[in-house]
């Protein structure tokens, strides 16, 4: 079944040996582009981590996946994972089906939980634009593995079978030329909330695009800080 093909096995377990903190190259995962890993500075194994997997947008490399919520990672003490599509965007959108950028993801995790010690209560995926409705679409099909899903400016939520309940935040500017809020955030927040699920929807004046303030909001959402 496809929706099958959306899920993710990778999890986190228990890290007694501290690793480095700053911004590396994830060289072990393989794929076809550079994936991206930042630990802020204050990162200590005996103090699990909230993380986030952010997935940039259509045309965009691993690095502004990073870019999405690096200026905030350090005051929040966050781990981010920013792997790179294998092609132009990610396999759901680019090609009808799951596939490469699924195992890409899996392979970034389960490195990552293998050598930091990550808290499952504030484990999110998120991403902007077609990376927010990847971000969607594989934080629904594994919410058993996040808890919180962050999606600046999405346009849909691709085929795949819910599992658990996960914490939605999304955010959609009303003046947004590429996906227009209409018939994309508006018709998905109402989908989720038909489906009981707790979303926060953030709508604001603007284009296609995160305005600082919004990033700062969903962080601070993510973190329990609103």
């Amino acid at each position: 079944m496809m929706s099958a093909a959306a899920r993710l096995h990778a999890r986190p377990r228990a890290v007694t040996g501290d690793s480095p903190a700053g911004r590396f190259t994830l060289d072990a995962i393989g794929g076809t582009r550079d994936s991206y890993l930042y630990v802020p500075p204050q990162y200590r194994a005996d103090k699990p981590a909230p993380l986030v997997l952010l997935l940039h947008g259509a045309g965009g490399h691993a690095a502004d996946g990073l870019a999405l919520l690096r200026h905030l990672a350090d005051d929040a003490g966050m781990i981010l994972v920013a792997p790179a599509s294998a092609g132009h965007t990610w396999d759901i959108i680019a090609r009808r089906t799951y596939g490469p950028d699924v195992a890409l993801l899996d392979s970034a995790l389960e490195h990552v939980f293998g050598q930091y010690a990550v808290d499952t209560a504030q484990l999110a995926i998120g991403g902007f634009s077609d990376g927010a409705s990847y971000a969607l679409t594989l934080g629904l099909a594994n919410g058993d593995l996040f808890t919180h899903v962050i999606a600046f400016s999405p346009g849909f939520i691709g085929p795949v079978q819910p599992e658990g309940e996960p914490k939605i935040f999304i955010s959609h500017g009303t003046r947004d030329t590429v996906l227009p809020v209409a018939p994309c955030s508006r018709q998905i927040v109402a989908r989720l909330r038909r489906a009981e699920y707790s979303v926060m929807y953030d709508e604001f004046e603007g284009g296609h695009e995160i305005p600082a303030v919004v990033g700062r909001f969903a962080t601070d959402w993510f973190l329990g800080r609103v």
